[in-house]
């Protein structure tokens, strides 16, 4: 459906009724520990759930164990395909523009501030990293995959700290809303589905439409199974395209915990890459895929790189050629970009497994109170607004 500025206020003032009834009763009840200490053990669809678990949890967990019973299978396995041919440039559009976009947000990058968990600068990348791989496995929906029980841990992370924020008085609600509503879900959403399409675009990487189809799909799916309202979430891509113009307009701006999540993500990934030498390139890449404006605001340098990281659609449009003329060539690419994630991601998580457990208390500090073919090449729908 179309949304307006009105429809987007109702967004604002909805959350998550499930997931929300079943933090409060296991706060009130005093079991959100035993939830957290006996769910690291819980991490594949299908296993048995163990002794001691409280009720309610279990009841939920049962609920919500299983995908909508509208998700059509054959796009979502497009969709795998997709995430397996351009899973190094998906990668880095969810580091270097996803990410980034929620810290334009000033009351999401408040909330990315939030927690006790967030105890090293890798922890969110991580968990986003995890989440999607778990997402784009064969037997994501499976007996023993990995996606659903994360999901359903993410949910309740979530509905916690709404929990906190309004137990705690430490959200405006009149001024902001519900803490992660709907219109928030939805807006990150769009951010690590649209925006990643558009980020490959802009990096030259050929996709077809129904390949972007598909992946937007995914991420439907992935709203869904976190407590989004369906009925609110654009349809198409072209929809998608209006909700995120209107949601931006709405809300982006500058703020001091943004360009601090930005540094601190700009920190990580000049760890990870040897060496000191191309330490700008992860500035310079952010800054091509935010724009100047919003890179401004996040305080992301300048740097000599600048002007060399345009050159990166020209490189990967070689490497796409190899990849076409060269069974070969495809494979070793393919593989490439497979080792190549699972390095990134084994040097985020640094060997650890991500439990998403629900936070116990927020940081005292934390207070929100104001404001196919290549040849048949996807392109982004145009802006909706100027």
């Amino acid at each position: 459906m179309p949304h307006t500025e009105k429809s987007m206020d109702a967004l604002r003032r909805s959350g998550d009724e499930l997931a929300d009834a079943v933090v409060a009763t296991l706060f009130e009840r005093g079991e959100v520990g035993t939830f957290n200490a006996l769910m690291r053990y819980v991490s594949t669809t299908g296993q048995d759930l163990p002794d001691g678990l409280p009720g309610v949890a279990r009841e939920y967990l049962r609920v919500t164990g299983t995908p909508p019973d509208w998700v059509d299978w054959a796009e979502m396995e497009r969709a795998r395909l997709f995430f397996i041919d351009n899973n190094v440039h998906i990668s880095t559009a969810l580091s270097f523009a996803s990410m980034p976009a929620c810290y334009l947000v000033p009351h999401v990058a408040r909330l990315l501030s939030a927690t006790h968990g967030l105890n090293y600068p890798s922890k969110r990348m991580a968990e986003t990293g995890q989440f999607t791989v778990y997402l784009m496995r064969p037997d994501a929906f499976e007996s023993g995959g990995r996606f659903v029980p994360a999901a359903q841990k993410v949910r309740l992370l979530h509905a916690a700290i709404r929990h906190h924020l309004k137990r705690e008085d430490r959200w405006d609600t009149d001024t902001l809303g519900v803490p992660i509503c709907q219109e928030d879900m939805i807006g990150g959403q769009m951010f690590f589905s649209l925006l990643v399409l558009d980020s490959l675009h802009r990096l030259g990487i050929h996709m077809s439409a129904e390949g972007a189809d598909a992946y937007y799909y995914a991420w439907r799916v992935v709203g869904a199974m976190l407590g989004v309202d369906q009925a609110a979430v654009p349809a198409t891509l072209d929809e998608a395209r209006r909700f995120l113009d209107l949601y931006m307009l709405r809300h982006m701006g500058p703020s001091e915990e943004g360009a601090h999540l930005t540094r601190q993500l700009i920190d990580l990934y000049e760890e990870v890459v040897p060496g000191t030498l191309f330490d700008p390139v992860v500035s310079a890449l952010i800054r091509y895929l935010v724009g100047d404006t919003c890179a401004d605001w996040l305080d992301v340098p300048r740097t000599t790189w600048d002007t060399l990281v345009k050159a990166a659609p020209h490189l990967l449009g070689v490497l796409e050629t190899i990849e076409d003329r060269s069974p070969l060539g495809a494979w070793a690419l393919d593989r490439l970009g497979h080792l190549t994630t699972a390095l990134e991601l084994s040097s985020l998580t640094r060997g650890r497994v991500m439990h998403y457990a629900i936070p116990e208390q927020l940081r005292k500090e934390y207070g929100v109170s104001g404001a196919a073919a290549r040849t048949r090449r996807w392109t982004p729908p145009p802006p909706t607004v100027s």
